[in-house]
C-alpha cells in the first residue's frame, strides 16, 4: 500500500497521540493536511544545516516562497527543527543514537498519522571516513555496530532485542547514479560503522579519557576497513532499523570531513 506503519497496537486505545519533542499531536494538528502530500524526509544532526538545506530545495524547486526564511515547524519545542520546502520535510536529529531514535518514533506516527504513501527517507550528515579521500560523500549500503555486525540491539525492559540494519539496496544504487552527475566530489557505496560514543567508542586519542594504544587504534581501524567500513558516525544502525521496521525506503548518505 505503501503507506507508513507503526508496530503498536496501543496507539489505537490512545484519545490522543501527543508528539511531545516534536510540538505536534492528533488532536491539536491536522497532520493529514500539514503532512499528507509529503513524499521526502531528509534528516541531519543541526538544526541549521537542516533548515538551510529547507531553503536550498525551496530554490531546486522553484518554489513561490523561494528566497524567502523557512518556518519551524517545531517552534514550540527546543529538542527538534523541522522545515518544510514543497514535498519534502527537513528535520533536524541531534547527536547518537538516543536523539534520532527519540525523532525517528515521532516522525513515524507523524507520518502514519497523516497518512503519508510511498515516503523515502534520508539521512545526509558528516562523518569521519576510513581509508578513503576527504571530501567524499558515503551512501550506506549496510549499517554496521561496533563489532561490524549488521544489527542494532536495544535494551527493551530486561531483553536485549536485535533488529536488522539492511538499508534500501534499490535507493543506494539510485543515489550513486545521480551522484554521477555531480563531479565536485567522489561517491562511494561502503558500510558505516555506528558507535554509541564520538571519542573512545570511534578509537579517539583526544578524549578525557583513553583506554588504549595508537597501535591498538589503528588496529582496529584496519579491521573495521577489512570489513566493509568505509565511515563512522552515531545514528545509522538505529535509523535503519527503525526505518525497516515500519515500512519506510531509508538511506544514509554522509560527507566525509576528515
Amino acid at each position: 500500500s505503501g503507506l507508513v506503519l507503526v508496530k503498536n497496537p496501543h496507539l489505537d486505545l490512545m484519545e490522543e497521540d501527543v508528539l511531545y519533542h516534536l510540538d505536534l499531536g492528533t488532536k491539536t494538528h491536522d497532520l493529514p493536511a500539514m503532512f499528507g502530500d509529503i513524499k521526502f524526509v531528509c534528516v541531519g544532526g543541526s538544526p541549521n544545516r537542516m533548515r538551510a538545506f529547507a531553503q536550498f530545495m525551496q530554490q531546486e524547486l522553484g518554489l513561490a516562497d523561494a528566497g524567502e526564511d523557512v518556518a519551524d515547524i517545531c517552534a514550540g519545542s527546543d529538542r527538534y527543527a523541522m522545515y518544510r520546502a514543497g514535498p519534502v520535510l527537513s528535520i533536524s536529529h541531534g547527536m547518537g543514537i538516543p536523539s534520532i531514535s527519540i525523532m525517528l518514533h515521532e516522525l513515524i506516527k507523524l507520518l502514519h498519522h497523516a497518512k503519508c504513501r510511498d515516503v523515502t527517507i534520508i539521512r545526509i550528515g558528516t562523518s569521519g571516513g576510513l581509508g578513503i579521500e576527504a571530501g567524499s560523500v558515503v551512501i550506506t549500503d549496510t549499517a554496521v555496530d561496533s563489532s561490524f555486525q549488521p544489527r542494532f540491539e536495544q535494551v527493551v525492559l530486561d531483553d536485549v532485542v536485535v533488529r536488522s540494519t539492511q538499508l534500501d539496496k534499490d535507493l543506494a544504487e539510485e543515489l550513486l547514479a545521480c551522484s554521477r552527475d555531480i563531479p565536485d566530489f567522489p561517491t562511494l557505496i561502503g558500510h558505516t560503522m555506528c558507535t554509541y560514543d564520538f571519542y573512545e567508542g570511534q578509537g579517539r586519542l583526544d578524549g578525557a579519557l583513553c583506554s588504549f594504544s595508537s597501535e591498538k587504534k589503528l588496529e582496529y581501524l584496519r579491521r573495521a576497513y577489512d570489513a566493509g567500513v568505509r565511515n563512522i558516525e552515531m545514528e545509522s544502525t538505529a535509523f535503519a532499523a527503525l526505518c525497516g521496521l515500519c515500512g519506510l525506503k531509508g538511506e544514509s548518505c554522509c560527507f566525509h570531513l576528515l
